[in-house]
């Protein structure tokens, strides 16, 4: 049996003093296209949403390690790869080589392709389970956020000594983690389905859990209310999701190579 390992102190624990970001991260192709979604809350409190590819992400996230305030980022895709899958590759079992042995693959396709030679299973990780995410890190729908969060986000932020909770740990002020809006909501007891898509019904699930979140302490200006009410996608919501804090919990030592949706 894995051991585990207390969590240290939350990133979220001082938010007076921390700038928290909740992306809505996308796989797309040619960066992301300005389809990934950052929500930002500064340590004054201040809340906003704005849009950005794959390279603005990357930018504002070194940016953020420039200054000396704290700056976390949850970003809402899988950060690891189940043990199973990197067994059955004979991948050591440890973060880092699993980020580059996925690099080696060149494209989510051609990682996919690989995995699926040797398993077509589609194996969860054990912070799967624990935070009710919805799918699979390789499912169809998912493979190629994991994929790109992975290779072309992860790695290279690290590389430029960005810590990486909980796996890989530097001495930055600016921590980049997993987040999930479905098991945000869960925990809450809030919708967890029902609020993406056209029409009144989904149009009103999104205004509740945006009152809810005003509620419970993220500020909602009228403005930025009505576009969380006309997002028929709810990638403006997903992000300010990310703004609520985690739970605290006990990790296993397995999220040290998985990774862990707080």
């Amino acid at each position: 049996m894995l051991p585990v390992w207390e969590a240290p102190v939350c990133v979220w624990e001082s938010v007076s003093t921390t700038h928290l970001y909740g992306v809505d991260f996308s796989g797309a192709d040619h960066g992301g296209v300005h389809k990934i979604r950052i929500a930002s809350r500064s340590a004054s409190g201040e809340v906003k949403v704005e849009r950005a590819d794959r390279t603005t992400l990357i930018r504002m996230i070194l940016e953020s390690a420039r200054g000396g305030d704290s700056h976390v980022w949850r970003i809402d895709a899988p950060a690891g790869i189940p043990l199973q899958t990197l067994r059955a590759h004979g991948v050591t079992e440890n973060w880092l080589a699993s980020a580059r042995w996925s690099a080696e693959a060149g494209s989510p396709r051609a990682w996919r392709t690989r995995l699926r030679e040797v398993s077509r299973e589609e194996p969860r990780r054990q912070t799967d389970g624990e935070a009710r995410t919805p799918m699979a890190p390789m499912n169809l729908r998912v493979f190629k956020q994991t994929w790109t969060l992975l290779c072309e986000v992860l790695l290279p932020l690290h590389e430029q000594g960005i810590s990486i909770a909980p796996m890989a740990a530097t001495n930055s002020r600016t921590t980049v983690c997993e987040g999930c809006p479905a098991s945000v909501l869960a925990r809450l007891g809030w919708p967890v389905r029902g609020y993406k898509g056209e029409g009144e019904p989904p149009q009103r699930v999104r205004g509740l859990i945006a009152r809810r979140l005003i509620e419970i302490g993220i500020p909602i200006t009228p403005a930025l209310m009505k576009k969380v009410v006309e997002d028929t996608e709810g990638d403006v919501l997903d992000a300010l999701i990310l703004l609520t804090a985690p739970s605290q919990t006990v990790i296993p030592a397995s999220a040290l190579v998985e990774g862990w949706v707080y």
